[in-house]
């Protein structure tokens, strides 16, 4: 609103930004909102009212939560057979097989948080340098220059990632006997054994 000879005469400069919450993508309008802005007032007649006003909010918020909680349980068990040669006249050789457990857990865990933070990079309230300039106004002259400046940015990275590894094995061979013969031959049981093996890997990067 401007009167060169009349009373009034007014220049808005409004920049507002109100965000609720923001993904990286958005952030990019964000730069010419903070950058320079001008108005001038010149020439305006006797008892006027004259105003600038350049209005821009900021309010920034980050928040990130990570909640990660890995859980492994492994019970194993292995047992090798039962062995027995007896009540004969020449017994063979009784063998018992091996009994083994293998257990192999390998865990990678990456949380990044530092692209969330990067968004403020850059935003302030005024980036760039805000000039108004007021001349030649008449006698009782009301003239205002006001910048204001805003923005309102809030970012929230909730990750919750939740691993839970259970591992049950049981292994046992069987039993061998050789007995009440007049010549009895070898008697022998297996091996029994256990392999588990875990491998995680999260990678959270906001």
């Amino acid at each position: 609103m401007q009167s060169v000879n009349g009373m009034t005469k007014r220049i808005d400069i409004k920049k507002a930004a109100g965000i609720g919450a923001v993904s990286l993508g958005l952030v990019v309008g964000l730069a010419g909102f903070a950058g320079a802005s001008s108005g001038a007032i010149d020439t305006t007649g006797p008892d006027s009212t004259n105003e600038i006003t350049h209005e821009s909010d900021v309010d920034l918020n980050l928040d990130n939560r990570n909640d990660l909680n890995l859980d492994n349980r492994t019970e194993q068990e292995a047992s090798s057979g039962d062995v027995e040669v007896h009540s004969n006249t020449t017994g063979g050789d009784a063998d018992s097989g091996s009994a083994s457990n293998a257990n192999a857990v390998s865990a990678t865990v990456e949380i990044d948080n530092s692209g969330a933070a990067s968004v403020f990079s850059g935003v302030t309230g005024s980036n760039g340098s805000s000039t108004a300039s007021v001349e030649n106004t008449g006698p009782n002259s009301d003239n205002e220059v006001r910048f204001e400046s805003r923005i309102d940015l809030n970012v929230d990275n909730n990750n919750d990632v939740r691993i839970d590894n259970n591992t049950e094995q049981s292994a046992q061979s069987g039993s061998a006997e050789v007995r009440n013969n007049t010549t009895g031959g070898g008697a022998s049981s297996g091996n029994a054994s256990n392999t588990s093996s875990s491998s995680f890997t999260v990678r959270i990067s906001n």
